[in-house]
């Protein structure tokens, strides 16, 4: 089956009047949930702040020309609708397993991670975000501020004070600090969107002359001020060159997250050799701050939403971290919307 057919048949086409939807955010949830709609006949619109789709399903380009999945770094499949998109990618040449070698690193020692199956988007994790989005009523550099009660329906305006229209389901498909205020309409929602709890981290994205010595190519590190360092060239249809993506553990993050990102790259690039035992050297060290990367924990529910008033929620921090549980979290809420 094509990937394209696998959201968009996933509930059955309904005819008549139906809701307006507004989903704020383009990442892996409002995505998932905004695809099943729109193949449900629904009216969906999304909004994001960005240039485009991902969110954490990021990718940069190195000033040299090649580029860092400088967020999520892969991603399992094993809840069976999501396996068989997955799939689907794969057929399409949209996703690839990832048959890097992945271990743990703790001051030059060096040992074997677990086996499993890892996937990652092809020529960039931001490429499995662009499936999704494709064909999508989808507008970029739109910031939603206010989500306020215009007779029956929500009225949706810019930081800038722009009217971006109406709808009569608004889903904020964002880090829960930043859906708080976009369910004020909604009281109680926004209480359990306050109740979650996300962990920051910064990322550097580093490139290297020489080819850096070590037998992995991605590691979760222990004793460092790291929690993960992945060799990105290693991944499928990456451009040739010595890049690497080095992500701050959760509490190093925390602890230094007002700092800028000129002070964070070479601190990070320095615990990563002392990660390995040997100092190394970059010839590009970029740092991003991830301010709501990690939930700690997630809510450990689907999705939020209350189907009087119109409004709801979906991500990684209600059914569980990872590119998978946002995916699943923006299904639920789809279902539940369609139910309505």
């Amino acid at each position: 089956m094509p990937a394209s057919r696998v959201l968009d048949d996933l509930l059955p086409r309904r005819s008549g009047p139906l809701p307006r939807v507004a989903v704020i955010g383009a990442g892996m949830s409002g995505l998932a949930l905004a695809r099943v709609l729109t193949g449900a006949g629904f009216g969906v619109r999304v909004l994001d702040k960005g240039r485009g789709p991902g969110g954490r399903l990021s990718t940069r380009r190195s000033a040299e020309g090649g580029t860092f999945d400088h967020g999520a770094q892969y991603f399992t499949a094993r809840e069976p609708l999501f396996r068989t998109l997955v799939e689907a990618w794969v057929a399409e040449g949209v996703v690839a397993e990832w048959h890097g070698r992945i271990g743990t690193l703790t001051r030059g020692a060096v040992s074997p991670a677990k086996e499993s199956e890892r996937y990652v988007g092809v020529p960039g994790m931001n490429a499995v975000a662009k499936a999704l989005a494709d064909g999508l009523d989808v507008r970029f550099g739109a910031r939603v501020e206010r989500v306020e009660r215009d007779g029956r329906a929500w009225r949706l305006t810019s930081e800038t004070g722009e009217d971006l229209g109406l709808a009569d389901v608004v889903v904020a498909a964002v880090p829960a600090p930043q859906a708080v205020p976009l369910l004020a309409g909604a009281p109680a929602l926004a209480a359990q969107a306050g109740s979650a709890r996300l962990s920051p981290c910064w990322a550097v994205m580093a490139r290297f002359e020489e080819t850096v010595a070590v037998e992995l190519d991605g590691a979760f590190v222990e004793d460092s001020p790291l929690s993960w360092v992945a060799r990105d060239t290693s991944k499928p249809g990456r451009a040739p060159g010595e890049r690497w993506v080095l992500h701050g553990s959760p509490e190093y993050s925390a602890a230094h997250l007002e700092e800028t990102a000129e002070e964070m790259a070479p601190k990070l690039v320095e615990a990563f050799g002392k990660a390995l035992g040997r100092d190394v050297r970059a010839v590009e060290a970029v740092a991003h701050r991830w301010r709501f990367a990690m939930p700690s924990p997630p809510l450990e529910t689907p999705a939020l939403f209350d189907p009087a008033l119109g409004l709801g929620a979906c991500g990684d921090w209600c059914a569980g971290p990872r590119v998978e549980g946002a995916f699943l979290s923006g299904v639920a809420l789809a279902r539940r919307i369609a139910e309505r």
